[in-house]
């Protein structure tokens, strides 16, 4: 259980990390940020699984590329579902994605924790 709460807080520090960083998406305050990494946590867990099952073709055929997409779709879907999180574009959400991933890629490092 602290290993998750860890975890949550980490990622919700990415999000506004990444949201300072890129102009097309907007985090009000650390706890929409918490809201959003928490939002996150439960789309990519139950919704993600699913999109990648129903996409296995396209994502062979795309040598798994087709994966940043279902990630870009999973943040406009959080940023529809939280109000004070805001991506003006589906490329602004696949940057999102991409720099979230970096930013908590060292975050995971820095602490020791596992991916």
């Amino acid at each position: 259980m602290i290993n998750f709460l860890v975890r949550l807080l980490l990622y919700s520090l990415a999000v506004l990390i990444a949201a300072n960083i890129l102009n097309g998406v907007s985090v009000e305050n650390y706890l929409y940020a918490l809201i959003v990494a928490g939002v996150l946590a439960i789309l990519n867990s139950t919704i993600k699984p699913l999109l990648v099952i129903l996409t296995i073709p396209l994502t062979v055929l795309t040598l798994g590329l087709f994966l940043v997409v279902i990630n870009t779709l999973i943040i406009l879907l959080a940023s529809w579902l939280v109000p004070g999180f805001h991506v003006a574009s589906f490329w602004w959400a696949m940057g999102f994605g991409i720099v979230l991933w970096f930013i908590n890629a060292i975050f995971m490092a820095l602490s020791g924790q596992k991916a």
